[in-house]
């Protein structure tokens, strides 16, 4: 069941510079996804690759993050298990951390796709902007896959009490998250809702650190501190709903020019404490939302809230702020952001200029509001979640199993040969010799991969030798896509007219699920190839071997079964989209 990766091979690069495409953080998507389940495990190191609470279920290992992507000439498709490939968690109810929090992240199998053009929502008829309000669940995604949330926790006042809401408008005094839900993040400032979906509200410093964004990690304490020093402007962290970018929280001083110094990006909202040209909540009492509130959900500021109070703090709800911009005050003096936390500017990905997101933070790194982007969408949010292709795309990433080995050189000292080169958690390999690409022989074997990397030394015969990594072997994880009833593939890829055994592992949930072991396999297919000495090798797996032609690239991955008995004429297939590449 080999997997090739041959010693003189040079590193992949994407083919485009594209932003949309290149800015995606897949270091590590051969990475299983870890979790601190409290803090005794954090404190010893002691992560897990697979939990459970009794509720929300990671039973089998899933690889961290974006794993696939794909494009069209109007779309960019992402798929993600949507956990972090930071160790997640741990998460509580209370800053003691003596109360669990109750919900655990699982993997997503998240499918979303961005627009590659973004039209503009945001105008003005009769003074009045109009916009779209962004609601509950994703709206966007970040760039190591993760679920951006927005600013809301879900919980709106009532007229006389807080109560969980569904939709993004008629809700006016909205419950903000990071006020109300931050006890609950974890050190990347990241929780996950009753489904289980891993998500961000707010800054990131767990992904900024990653992106050398500003930001230290302190690996004994699991702590992340703000460290603007050398700074740079911050790369893209997410791409919104809308096609717009979210940076982090630095960039140039000038929008219009790069030559102009960092500086951290000031938000335009500040807290209605009767400062900065803001009325006084605490002594008017919450009787009108703000002018911002009232053009996102075109309604009359006038609705009213709770008192401020011991319960009800200034700052609980998201409309406890107000926009520089309608006191009288003028973006680019004194703060950077609009409304919709973003500007139009100059980037490093965009040196003709964009309209961006920024995240908001103070100078010690604690989140600001409107934390990623204001309560409406600047542009059109026509992205989101998607349920299947409905068109050719192309396949620009493969990640986790399915991603290209890379084998580095080889290092030679005292007869002795190292090589390391790319592997998947879970994968066992072996390195195999040639003298003319023709005839391998086998040097070592049962290798384990040790995160991303693997590598082993041997003694070498002093006559030259071409060298090939092999992947012989993939314990089970849980894929990142919910369909087909595939659940993976052993190897992921290979090479063209060569003969070897494929490995079909099917979903046990399958609908329907897969026949019994009795049942004889119609056909097996890669793409245009089929295979031959077809074996229903137990319920769950199936073996053909292959002598690949044609195409080369991903391809999806077939398996057919006659239909029950009485109905012959039916078959049932099961496939893997993109699961093998031919190379």
């Amino acid at each position: 069941m080999p997997i090739f990766a041959f010693a003189f091979m040079g590193a992949w690069t994407t083919a485009t510079a594209d932003s949309q495409l290149a800015s995606w953080f897949t270091t590590a998507s051969g990475q299983y996804a870890r979790v601190y389940t409290n803090t005794a495990s954090e404190d010893s190191g002691n992560y897990v690759n697979t939990w459970s609470n009794g509720t929300e279920t990671q039973s089998l290992p899933a690889y961290s993050g974006v794993q696939e992507i794909d494009y069209s000439s109007d779309w960019i498709y992402i798929r993600s298990t949507g956990l972090g490939f930071h160790i997640m968690g741990p998460w509580y109810l209370n800053a003691a951390k003596t109360t669990i929090f109750p919900n655990y992240p699982v993997n997503t199998k998240t499918f979303t796709r961005i627009p590659r053009t973004s039209t503009l929502t945001s105008m003005v008829t009769n003074g009045v902007a109009s916009t779209n309000a962004t609601g509950l669940g994703a709206i966007g995604g970040f760039v190591d896959g993760v679920a951006m949330y927005n600013s809301w926790d879900a919980y709106y006042w009532n007229g006389t009490t807080n109560v969980s809401g569904g939709g993004s408008s008629g809700y006016y005094w909205r419950r903000d998250a990071y006020v109300n839900e931050g006890v609950t993040f974890d050190p990347g400032n990241a929780h996950q809702d009753q489904s289980g979906t891993y998500h961000y509200h707010a800054n990131p410093p767990a992904l900024r650190y990653l992106l050398g964004d500003g930001v230290s990690y302190n690996a004994t304490t699991d702590t992340y501190t703000e460290n603007p020093t050398n700074l740079h402007h911050s790369p893209i962290l997410a791409w919104v709903n809308d096609g717009h970018p979210l940076y982090g929280p630095y960039g140039y001083s000038n929008p219009t020019n790069s030559n102009s110094g960092i500086r951290r990006m000031v938000s335009g909202y500040v807290i209605r404490n009767g400062q900065n040209g803001t009325d006084n909540l605490t002594v008017t009492g919450r009787t009108n939302i703000p002018a911002w509130a009232a053009r996102v959900f075109g309604v009359s500021s006038n609705q009213s809230g709770p008192n401020v109070s011991t319960n009800q703090p200034l700052g609980t709800y998201m409309e406890d702020n107000d926009y520089l911009g309608d006191l009288g005050q003028k973006q680019g003096v004194g703060f950077d952001l609009d409304e919709y936390n973003g500007r139009y500017c100059v980037t490093p990905d965009f040196p003709d200029g964009t309209y961006a997101y920024f995240v908001s933070i103070a100078s010690d790194g604690t989140p600001v509001y409107p934390y990623n982007i204001g309560a409406g969408y600047y542009g059109n949010p026509t992205g989101g979640t998607v349920s299947n292709l409905t068109e050719t795309v192309v396949t620009n990433y493969l990640g986790g199993p399915n991603a290209t080995l890379q084998l580095s050189a080889p290092s030679v000292a005292n007869n002795t040969v190292t090589l390391v080169w790319s592997a998947v958690q879970g994968g066992t390999y072996q390195i195999e010799a040639s003298p003319n690409l023709t005839a391998w022989t086998n040097k070592t074997a049962n290798i384990t991969a040790s995160g991303n990397t693997a590598q082993t030394s041997f003694s070498g015969n002093g006559q030259r030798e071409f060298y090939q990594a092999v992947m012989t072997n993939l314990a089970s994880y849980d894929t990142v896509s919910s369909s087909g009833g595939i659940t993976s593939v052993s190897p992921t890829s290979y090479g063209r007219s060569t003969n070897f055994v494929l490995t079909i592992y099917l979903n046990s949930n399958a609908n329907p699920a897969p026949p019994p072991t009795s049942a004889p396999v119609n056909s097996v297919t890669i793409g245009s190839n089929s295979g031959t000495s077809l074996k229903h090798v137990s319920q769950t797996e199936v073996q053909a071997t292959f002598n690949l032609s044609g195409t080369t690239g991903p391809q999806t991955v077939s398996v057919v079964f006659p239909g029950p008995m009485g109905m012959p004429q039916n078959t049932v297939t099961y496939t893997l989209s993109n699961g093998f590449t031919v190379q």
